[in-house]
């Protein structure tokens, strides 16, 4: 009898204390359907355990390149809040598109920044890939912590909370990036990757960016390689006698590696672009991405 009591105290005490625990997390509000993988990670940040932030993109997929599929009307049918990038990065606008037919709200997280404005076959654009500025990424996560708040009012404070930390690491992370960048001369203070996806991080950081193709891999305008484009990487790398050019991680490292070749280069490393890297990996998060492509930078110019 005294070990059966004992047991079912047991019992009843594991029952109570996992109800307890149970009781402790955060009830979630819902679902947060993004865009792109920063654009997640940055939302995770924000929201902590209140709400699933999901991403339509996987890890090494091209925002410029997606096309929609039926499984991403299902996802975006079940948010409270959709969010992408902007700036048309989402090719053909699909996030905007998704969000739409769901009639659910969706909030762009690069208002706000400063833009980079590229003249592309005599059209002017916003360079979309405003987040290689850990400045501009705070500006995201202001926006996040803005939309979240108002579809979540009640836990305002929380957000603003995460987010105000996670704009401190950010700075941090600015301050780390300056000294690891002074370790290259500046002579070789050239980026040549796939395309122009680094524009805001070579301001920023005191290099030029040289790429064969435009702002996006897709089909919009300044999209794509023309023999002008080529040319001009060529004659960058060969000018500045760059010893290293990168391969982006979701883009098609064809191109890159044949340039690589024709100007008598090296291929200095793989770079996180317009995806981070997969769940394990080093660049699983912004921090990572930003950190690891750095340390390639710098390893292979310096």
């Amino acid at each position: 009898m005294n070990t059966r009591r004992f047991v079912l105290g047991v019992f009843l005490a594991v029952f109570v204390m996992a109800g307890v625990t149970d009781a402790q997390q955060p009830k979630r509000r819902g679902r947060i359907v993004c865009s792109k993988t920063q654009v997640t990670d940055f939302a995770r940040q924000v929201v902590g355990d209140r709400f699933e932030v999901v991403s339509i993109l996987a890890p090494g997929q091209d925002p410029h390149l997606y096309e929609i599929k039926s499984g991403d009307a299902r996802m975006v049918s079940a948010a409270v809040l959709c969010l992408d990038n902007g700036w048309h990065l989402e090719g053909k606008d699909w996030m905007r598109t998704l969000a739409a037919n769901a009639g659910k709200p969706i909030a762009s997280c690069i208002q706000g920044v400063s833009p980079l404005v590229l003249d592309e076959a005599g059209e002017q654009v916003n360079d979309p890939h405003a987040w290689f500025s850990p400045k501009n990424a705070a500006v995201y996560v202001r926006n996040i912590v803005q939309a979240v708040s108002k579809v979540d009012p009640a836990h305002a404070y929380e957000y603003k909370a995460r987010g105000d930390l996670y704009t401190a690491q950010l700075r941090t992370l600015h301050n780390w990036i300056t000294q690891q960048m002074s370790l290259i001369p500046s002579e070789r203070r050239v980026l040549v990757t796939s395309h122009d996806a680094f524009n805001y991080f070579c301001q920023e950081y005191g290099m030029k960016a040289a790429a064969p193709a435009g702002w996006s891999t897709g089909s919009e305008a300044g999209a794509g390689v023309t023999p002008e484009r080529r040319r001009q990487s060529v004659a960058s790398i060969r000018k500045f006698n760059v010893p290293a050019i990168f391969v982006e991680t979701s883009v098609n490292p064809k191109l890159i590696l044949q340039i690589a070749e024709e100007a008598g280069v090296e291929v200095g490393g793989h770079l996180y672009s317009d995806s981070m890297g997969a769940s394990g990996s080093a660049g699983e998060t912004y921090m990572g991405m930003m950190r690891e492509n750095v340390m390639t930078i710098v390893q292979a110019l310096k």
